[in-house]
């Protein structure tokens, strides 16, 4: 994280409770309008003329379908189909932003890097250059698709396609004085980022970890509901196992938003059992893929067995008494 933008925050009563965490004091009154300073994503920037080329041929989502108003969600894969990390993808004028998990930029720079070959491509890690802001009107419609963008001045990605929630991504300059400005002059109120990762679950988005990398197609983490996945594209590395999947049926497995009644979020990978199956209990149906607590409500989302029933009676393999409800995603 930038320094410049780190004492700022520290100015602005952050604490930073670990490299991911940020957090603030409780808010006062009413909290309908909240901000975030976000530390578990980063930006990967892909410049140079031959930039839409490269990431052509090694992403899910059709790059052509991206512009400077419409972004996308979508994920780079294996040659097996398996999705090394989910990713939102921006376009400005001179730059694709490949918004990613912070743990996983090194991965997906060091593999997109093999491809490059002669390319005129750039790839650079702009943790240190671009600052990441969560903006929140609570029961605000907005109509805009989701995923709309907006790439002038404040470059940003819309992420629900009901309320008004957006991720900018600013110069660690333009951060503080759209912070200023939307707190001093807007009304929003600081958050913990945590808070954000909650509404991420909510909204249905599969943040992957080093934990959870090359463990699922994109299928089976909705991205093909999600518009992730282009069907007509062309060949990109891991296609023939998606496209296979995808013509032959649904994926096997499928990811669900959940709730669990416990004090503590299960850990990525956390074995799901359920009491109606005949699985084997120690492998279970599912896996947790992120888990977060918020006001005692620990959200989930799960990747499970898709059953033709669907009469789950869930719970953890390691914590039997926290029973697991599957919610509308």
């Amino acid at each position: 994280m930038n320094s410049n933008w780190n004492s700022f925050l520290l100015a602005e009563n952050a604490s930073f409770e670990d490299d991911n965490h940020i957090a603030f004091p409780s808010p006062v009154g009413d909290n309908n309008k909240r901000i975030y300073a976000l530390a578990d994503l980063a930006v990967l920037a892909i410049t140079g003329k031959d930039a839409a080329t490269l990431l052509q041929g090694q992403i899910t989502c059709n790059i052509h379908d991206i512009s400077e108003t419409q972004g996308s969600l979508g994920a780079m894969c294996n040659p097996k189909g398996r999705a090394i990390s989910t990713f939102l993808l921006v376009k400005t004028a001179d730059a694709f932003l490949m918004v990613l998990p912070k743990e996983l930029l090194e991965t997906v720079k060091k593999k997109l890097q093999m491809y490059i070959l002669r390319a005129d491509v750039r790839l650079s890690d702009s943790s240190e250059t671009l600052c990441l802001i969560g903006l929140y009107r609570q029961d605000s419609p907005d109509l805009k698709p989701l995923f709309a963008s907006h790439a002038q001045n404040h470059p940003s990605i819309k992420l629900s396609p009901t309320e008004s929630r957006y991720l900018f991504i600013l110069t660690p300059e333009l951060a503080q004085t759209f912070w200023t400005e939307q707190v001093r002059e807007q009304g929003f109120q600081p958050n913990d980022s945590n808070q954000w990762r909650y509404l991420d679950i909510c909204t249905g988005l599969p943040w992957l970890s080093s934990a959870t990398s090359e463990e699922y197609i994109p299928q089976m983490l909705n991205l093909d509901k999600l518009g992730g996945i282009s069907f007509t594209k062309g060949c990109y590395t891991g296609q023939e196992i998606i496209a296979r999947t995808h013509y032959l049926g649904k994926a096997k497995r499928e990811m669900f938003l959940a709730e669990c009644a416990t004090q503590t979020p299960p850990p990525a990978n956390a074995v799901i059992i359920d009491d109606n199956a005949e699985a084997d209990p120690e492998q279970g149906v599912g896996k947790v893929l992120l888990a977060q607590l918020y006001q005692d409500s620990c959200k989930m989302l799960i990747v499970l067995q898709v059953s033709e029933s669907h009469n789950y009676q869930l719970k953890l393999r390691d914590s039997p008494q926290d029973r697991i409800s599957l919610l509308t995603l």
